[in-house]
């Protein structure tokens, strides 16, 4: 195996992976390297809180203060 090969495959982790992109056409180079974090962001399956009804009660006092 040539070092080229062997450096990602020794040093990727889970929290640091290597990702090898072709770059003979830059379109989908960049295209693919877009992907990447995207990928991530969607894995982390992030939500809002969800609030307790005591804070939904202020939440909707300030409204109606910063609507007047």
């Amino acid at each position: 195996m040539r070092s080229f090969e062997a450096c990602p495959r020794a040093t990727s982790t889970t929290n640091a992976p290597w990702h090898v992109v072709p770059t003979d056409d830059k379109k989908n180079t960049t295209l693919i390297i877009s992907a990447i974090p995207l990928d991530v962001f969607k894995g982390l399956k992030i939500a809002y809180p969800k609030p307790t009804v005591k804070r939904r009660r202020e939440l909707q006092l300030i409204r109606k203060t910063l609507l007047k």
